[in-house]
């Protein structure tokens, strides 16, 4: 093949890494030839044109789309959850923050190494090589940026802040711990495998060393019980089902989670906000509390996940229900019944967590990495506003963390995470 024929192929983008090693002839050896080779055509090209979702990869999520992954995406099984302090000083600086991670990103949503250079053994390898041998296991990566970010005088970014990007109010049972809130810039990263969302987070923040750090972080986990061949709705750590109600299809999204054009500042339509809340469940309360107890505090029967007095999971909640006294069936101050007076609905992408204990006490630091996206946090606020003092559930809980981020739109190939905020500079 002659080297014009090559090039024109190299400069469409659309190209994948594999095609490339097919289209210059160079297989997983002829990655040690160096400067020579395929070396020598990634040093006059740029690496990352070459890098683009792999459709034959296994347990595969696409990074390009209309919206960012993680968020419509099935959930999976573990999160890496990372808020980060930015320590850039220009928008400049940022910009290509966010231009480096993007074809990072999409080699380990490939389930390959983030760096295809021949590794040099004097110095320190460029992924840390935990998730080696492991494929994507279904790994997503969305990236937000904090009300903290445009606060920065440095970085100019403050005439583009969305009005809706604002902190949370105080709520009943917050008890706010500042090492679990807010940050410049969040990294959730999903996966079906613990190793693989950790390896994720870890290799962004290592390859922007000095340009940010982590503020605070969390890992969590999901089962999925399979009925019928099908996965069914997650439990959490008090054994209720959770993400029963989430919106599903094109309408119903486009209504509850993506910003549509004129709903937010221009580069967020598309996108969404995301709203984390690190929440800790009193275990060892719950466990003493009988059954009977628990479901009225929910409002839904533990087992089959249905609201109180129906049998299966997804019949209408219909709270107006009552008993031949008039008693409501589902009480007026459960957990659902509370919720649904907001008129506000959301899309839950929750996990438990565990992280040892809390003091000497032996109570478990253990809850939930409440995460939910909204085309405005006012719908999470809404929610929480009329959960306010009412809720049975506030006895079992204390709200321990907190963040709220702006989600960037989806990524067109040969463009980069982040590139809609940018072009509005």
């Amino acid at each position: 093949m002659s080297k014009t024929n090559v090039d024109e192929k190299f400069l469409d983008k659309k190209i994948t890494r594999r095609q490339m090693l097919k289209l210059t002839g160079v297989g997983v050896a002829g990655l040690a030839i160096g400067a020579s080779g395929l070396g020598g055509v990634l040093s006059a090209f740029g690496e990352e044109l070459f890098v683009d979702d792999d459709t034959t990869a296994t347990n595969k999520v696409n990074f390009y789309g209309k919206h960012q992954s993680g968020i419509a995406t099935a959930v999976q099984t573990n999160i890496y959850f990372a808020a980060l302090n930015v320590l850039v000083n220009s928008k400049q600086e940022l910009q290509e923050l966010f231009k480096m991670w993007t074809p990072l990103a999409i080699r380990m949503m490939n389930g390959e190494s983030i760096s295809m250079e021949k590794q040099n053994d004097l110095i320190p390898p460029k992924d840390t090589g935990e998730a080696q041998g492991l494929d994507a296991r279904n790994l997503s990566i969305t990236f937000g940026v904090g009300l903290s970010l445009f606060e920065k005088q440095e970085l100019g970014l403050a005439s583009l802040k969305p009005a809706e990007l604002k902190d949370l109010p105080h709520f009943p049972k917050d008890q706010l711990d500042e090492a679990y809130t807010g940050g410049d810039i969040c990294i959730q990263a999903c996966a079906d495998d613990p190793q693989v969302a950790f390896h994720a987070v870890r290799n962004l923040v290592r390859a922007a060393s000095g340009k940010v750090t982590i503020k605070w972080s969390q890992a969590g986990f999901n089962s999925f019980p399979v009925e019928k061949g099908k996965k069914q709705t997650p439990r959490n750590l008090f054994a209720f089902k959770d993400g029963t109600e989430n919106p599903s299809g094109e309408k119903d999204m486009n209504e509850v989670v993506w910003v549509q054009p004129g709903e937010s500042t221009s580069w967020m339509t598309s996108g969404t906000y995301l709203v984390v809340r690190r929440i800790q469940l009193h275990l060892e309360t719950w466990d003493r509390t009988s059954l009977k107890e628990q479901e009225k505090t929910f409002g839904r029967h533990r087992e089959s996940g249905a609201p109180l007095g129906k049998r299966n999971e997804f019949d209408g909640m219909e709270i107006e229900r009552k008993d031949e006294n008039g008693n409501y069936i589902v009480p007026e101050n459960s957990h659902v019944f509370l919720a649904k007076q907001a008129k506000a609905r959301i899309m839950r992408r929750s996990y438990s967590y565990s992280s040892g204990i809390i003091d000497s006490t032996g109570a478990y630091d253990a809850g939930l990495v409440f995460v939910s996206f909204q085309k405005d946090p006012e719908q999470f606020i809404k929610i929480q506003n009329a959960l306010g003092r009412l809720d049975k559930l506030n006895e079992y809980i204390t709200h321990r963390g907190s963040g709220v981020f702006a989600c960037f739109p989806g990524v067109k190939k040969g463009s980069y995470i982040g590139e809609a905020l940018f072009n509005t500079l």
